[in-house]
């Protein structure tokens, strides 16, 4: 994909063929980079919270991009999960984030929280260069040293 791509992000049903398609492509990444899908660690069901959103990123030409999600981890904290662009797909994960966080902040949060692992350093560079700083694992991240938690204040 050339690096010009116009990307639209909007709320889709997590249900949708294209969502499926793409977080089952996001396990299989994940797979390859740390030796887990995460899949255990994300239900669908969480986003049918009034405060959750799933989100679809989309080219001018209706072709899904990349996915996202947020669900409440508490009444000010909303957690991130399943982001993923696929390859090649230029901007699509700052518009995804974006998206998100606007999102959250329409919701109400202060603030979001995500995990990703430590040997996933492309991740770790993108949420770092986009504000989000390493914070002490939580929920079922604590213990956990593969584990690298990061937090944004939203505005």
């Amino acid at each position: 994909m050339a690096d010009d791509v116009l990307v639209t992000v909007s709320r889709e049903a997590v249900e949708s063929a294209d969502a499926q398609a793409l977080m089952a492509q996001l396990s299989t990444v994940l797979q390859q980079i740390t030796g887990d899908s995460g899949q255990h660690s994300f239900n669908a069901a969480d986003l049918q919270h009034p405060a959750a959103c799933f989100a679809v990123a989309r080219d001018q030409q209706g072709n899904a991009l990349g996915c996202g999600a947020i669900r409440p981890l508490t009444q000010d904290v909303a957690e991130l999960k399943r982001m993923f662009a696929r390859e090649g797909a230029q901007g699509t994960g700052s518009a995804l984030l974006h998206f998100l966080e606007a999102e959250a902040a329409t919701l109400g949060y202060r603030e979001i929280w995500l995990e990703t692992r430590r040997v996933n350093q492309q991740a770790v560079r993108f949420y770092l260069r986009r504000g989000y700083q390493p914070i002490a694992s939580y929920g079922r991240y604590i213990g956990n040293p593969e584990a690298q938690c990061f937090a944004k204040t939203l505005r």
